[in-house]
């Protein structure tokens, strides 16, 4: 072979050499988020990139990818590879209820995910329009004995826990309260402002600044105990009700089974560490999201935790989800 040829063949195996380590330097990392572009969990996702890339020396891109009561986005990370570049950032109801109401899934929750990092706490509230003539749960439950044609709660999906809160909460006030699943946070707030549906269920997130906006009026919060955010709202407990004391969530990251336990240990060190900066703490305290910033096994006793208390409550229900 002359010398000519054997030096540009040379050079070019050494220059496609070099492309591949730069691109296997430059692979993205992709959060799914299973919800349209601006709700809580997309915020969180979005405010977590950014550290994620600086610990992982790599890109980091948000993916949302709605649809399917966030079902689609769970399908996409369990068939992903399981390399640690494809994480669902997701909330713990579809790996706690939807087997429990579903009689198909196409995952399991247990089997087919590994939970990498608990990421935030999410409370939950019960808001009316700011025209409604009820500013309290006790009037807006008084108002309801006098209205039974307006007793629907608006909610983004079925099945969750939020879903079944308002069951409990229909058992135990003797209402027959109707939970009406909206596609999104966005269409849901519209018709809660407007004046077409008089109250709704939902992440604080998404509802803080248009309470302060007073565009809403916040009447409850879940959980056993008062939000930081709203020291001035009861609980559903201290109005005299419990199902809303397992109402809030969490939002945590998996990956797809099978993914190294050292790419697990590395994003589970990563993620811990960007949930207890200053920066990703004050975005999400801004909207109403306790970033919390724990191992993977805390994902893992919550779920089994949620699991005891919802099971015998989804039972009693006889609900069952159909797509």
């Amino acid at each position: 072979m002359p010398r000519m040829l054997r030096t540009f063949l040379m050079a070019l195996t050494l220059a496609w050499a070099g492309s591949a380590v730069q691109a296997q330097g430059t692979a993205l990392t992709r959060l799914i988020v299973g919800f349209p572009p601006g709700g809580p969990l997309d915020n969180l996702a979005r405010a977590l990139a950014e550290p994620l890339r600086a610990a992982l020396n790599e890109p980091v891109v948000v993916e949302n990818k709605p649809g399917a009561s966030t079902r689609l986005s769970i399908d996409h990370v369990k068939h992903a590879r399981a390399d640690g570049k494809t994480i669902l950032i997701g909330s713990t109801p579809p790996f706690v209820l939807f087997p429990m109401t579903y009689g198909r899934l196409s995952y399991d929750a247990d089997r087919d995910f590994v939970p990498v990092a608990h990421l935030a706490n999410v409370p939950v509230v019960l808001s009316a329009g700011a025209q409604q003539p009820f500013r309290t749960l006790p009037d807006y439950l008084d108002w309801l004995r006098q209205h039974p044609d307006q007793r629907g709660i608006g909610l983004t999906n079925l099945g969750g826990t939020l879903h079944f809160s308002i069951l409990s909460l229909a058992k135990e006030t003797g209402l027959p309260l109707g939970a009406v699943s909206y596609r999104g946070g966005a269409p849901l707030v519209t018709d809660l402002i407007g004046g077409h549906i008089p109250a709704a269920v939902d992440a604080l997130a998404s509802h803080l600044e248009l309470h302060r906006a007073g565009k809403v009026r916040i009447l409850a919060v879940g959980g056993a105990q008062r939000t930081k955010w709203l020291p001035e709202v009861p609980t559903f407990k201290e109005s005299g009700y419990k199902g809303f004391d397992y109402a809030n969530a969490s939002y945590a990251a998996f990956v797809p089974a099978g993914t190294p336990q050292d790419v697990v240990t590395r994003l589970e060190q990563a993620m811990v560490a960007a949930m207890k900066t200053p920066a990703v703490r004050e975005q999400l305290d801004r909207i109403g999201l306790e970033a919390t910033g724990l191992p993977g096994a805390e994902v893992h006793r919550v779920m089994q935790a949620e699991r005891s208390f919802w099971r015998p409550v989804v039972a009693a229900s006889g609900f069952r989800a159909e797509d």
